[in-house]
């Protein structure tokens, strides 16, 4: 869900999501009128802070429990992962671990961990700490809530010594160099009790080993981060790191084109267009890594079998998912909603992950054809009754709902599209647009809801989402699905994947799993949107896209864009006199803000308003 990113992908509930309002701040003007305060030598920085905004609620600072997309974002900021992916070609490379080795089995995985990363603490980060943080995932399952598909394989994990981390498994994996695992701080972790109540976010500044540490946070209203000054790569240039909140994105341009803020992501087509035409502002418009769908509640249970939320029970036919499916022109999503910033959507996995990528045979694909729709219902015993209703084998007519982001764009104009295509079929539907869709949603109370995932360059968390496996234990517990999709086909697919260490036999797995998705009807995915965003050149000198050619700057798979960014000669020679821009932003009039959940909950998740990573 978008990122209910719930997306991972990943899920905490993935659509938990809190809404606050931030009433008011210190002016600028009261600051400047205190010439050498104490609060402008304590922060020589102040002159020097990239400021990005977004619309997207933190689910959680807990790296265990953390899917959406701006959480999980930070986190690879916070804390160092094993392995990392390349800027320019997203290619494995070190990250905590410098080298890897399998045995010839390949059932045993060594690691060399790095002798000079440390805690922001001044404690050595050793193999001891990745061993912990992948044990208590082992052991504990609340510690397994997000990243949990990544050692459910794993036999054992031991350290032997401090820079040697050893992972037995149970079969092949295929992900042991894309670990998507922040490693946390024993020391520090091993004192915390209940997993799935502890949120990370008490106590200042939180612990970390990445390029940032996380100094202040404010529900849905910012999250601070400084450099760690002892990063192995070298400390990131800019002097302060904030994550403010908008309700919409009209606000965050607005706060764009006055300098309050240095970055602006998911534009609308409107509003990139008309910052082109703005000085001191580059538009970023390049191939994006997510994917936009409709959901269908297929019913949903939990492991345990029982069911529940109150889905409508027509969309357990698959004539119906089909009938809708042949009754959405994507083309004219494209053309009309995204205005040609996106590429029509097929498979689950995006073009720009080319080996992945998949599409369906002139056979299999579901064209636009409401024609072919309406002769689908009627075939399947779904008549009109004489007011021109849709109704159903009960004899009720065919009303829907579909859960829609109410500071998403897109979700609304999408809905009325489908209000009208769908309703020359003489099916109603109601677009619930929401703050939060995150409670309904994992409640189960919906019959479709817009959906959409950011992709890794390993597609194995985000294809983990939509098997058994990720159901909850019980109606009671959360479990890691993104919409309670359970397929024996899909996890058998899943399972053989999963071990395949040929890329060439991995791919075609991968591609057979996204044929048999599209085939159950139960995701429509409509589009993939480019990554349509804007920052203020006389802020941000320089800043490295992911891939280097034509890639995004939010959301990357790594620390790239923001560890790179480098201030223009006017923001760093700023001191902290109350004079800069940032220094405005940071302490001058605060806007009021509520977020709203927007591509869930994709780590890997989704991407809009509740995306994960």
């Amino acid at each position: 869900m978008v990122m209910v990113t719930k997306v991972p992908p990943r899920h905490t509930p993935p659509h938990r999501a809190l809404r606050l309002l931030l009433a008011s701040g210190v002016t600028a003007v009261s600051l400047v009128a205190v010439p050498g305060t104490a609060a402008a030598e304590d922060d020589k920085s102040a002159g020097n802070t990239l400021t990005v905004a977004v619309s997207q609620s933190i689910d959680s600072l807990s790296p265990f429990l953390a899917q959406k997309l701006t959480s999980t974002s930070i986190h690879r900021l916070a804390y160092e992962y094993l392995t990392n992916y390349d800027a320019k070609d997203a290619r494995t490379v070190p990250g905590l671990a410098t080298a890897w080795t399998p045995s010839a089995d390949k059932l045993t995985w060594t690691y060399t961990i790095r002798d000079n990363s440390k805690w922001s603490d001044g404690k050595p980060a050793t193999a001891e700490d990745a061993a912990w943080t992948f044990n208590k995932m082992m052991t504990d399952p609340n510690a397994a809530t997000a990243n949990g598909s990544f050692t459910a394989n794993f036999a054992q994990v031991t350290a032997p010594d401090p820079k040697t981390l050893v992972i037995r498994l149970k079969k092949p994996q295929a992900t042991m160099t894309a670990l998507d695992v922040p490693i946390v701080p024993k020391h520090v972790w091993e004192k915390v009790g209940d997993f799935s109540k502890f949120n990370n976010d008490k106590q200042f500044p939180i612990v970390g080993n990445g390029p940032f540490v996380i100094t202040d946070f404010k529900v849905d209203q910012y999250i601070k981060l400084k450099p760690n000054k002892t990063f192995w790569r070298g400390a990131p240039k800019f002097d302060e790191l904030v994550f403010k909140y908008y309700k919409d994105g009209d606000a965050a341009v607005a706060a764009l084109q006055k300098g309050e803020v240095s970055f602006v992501p998911n534009l609308t087509p409107a509003q990139a267009a008309a910052l082109k035409t703005q000085k001191n502002i580059k538009v970023n418009d390049a191939p994006g890594r997510r994917f936009y769908a409709i959901a269908t509640n297929p019913g949903a249970k939990a492991q345990d079998g029982k069911t529940f939320g109150n889905g409508h029970k027509a969309l357990l036919d698959p004539a119906v998912r089909k009938a809708l499916f042949l009754a959405v022109d994507r083309t004219t999503l494209v053309d009309k909603v995204f205005q040609g910033h996106a590429v029509e959507g097929e498979g689950y996995i995006p073009p720009r992950f080319g080996s992945y990528f998949w599409k369906p045979s002139d056979a299999q694909k579901r064209s636009y054809d409401p024609t072919a729709a309406d002769k689908v219902l009627f075939a399947a015993g779904y008549r009109k009754n004489a007011e021109g209703k849709r109704v159903g084998k009960d004899g009720k007519p065919l009303d829907f709902r579909i859960l829609c982001h109410a500071t998403d764009p897109n979700d609304k104009a999408v809905g009325k599209y489908l209000q009208e295509w769908w309703g020359a079929l003489g099916i109603g539907l109601k677009v619930d647009c929401l703050d939060s869709v995150s409670d309904p949603w994992v409640k189960g109370d919906y019959d479709l809801a817009f959906d959409g995932w950011s992709v890794n360059p390993d597609p194995d968390y985000v294809l983990s989402i939509h098997t058994c496996g990720t159901l909850p234990a019980t109606p009671k517990d959360s479990g890691a699905t993104d919409n309670f999709i359970c397929d024996t086909e899909f996890d058998g697919l899943y399972a053989q994947q999963a071990v395949e260490y040929d890329t060439a036999k991995r791919a075609d797995l991968v591609k057979r799993m996204q044929s048999r998705l599209y085939d159950t009807g139960y995701m429509n995915i409509m589009a993939y949107p480019n990554a349509l965003e804007a920052y203020r050149t006389d802020q941000i000198a320089s800043i490295t896209t992911m891939p280097e050619a034509a890639g995004n700057l939010w959301g990357q798979d790594g620390y790239w864009s923001w560890w790179s960014a480098t201030p223009t000669a006017s923001a760093s020679d700023g001191d902290s006199s109350g004079s800069s821009t940032t220094v405005w932003l940071i302490l001058g009039p605060v806007a009021l803000v509520l977020v709203a959940v927007g591509v869930w909950t994709a780590r890997r998740r989704r991407t809009t308003a509740d995306d994960r990573e």
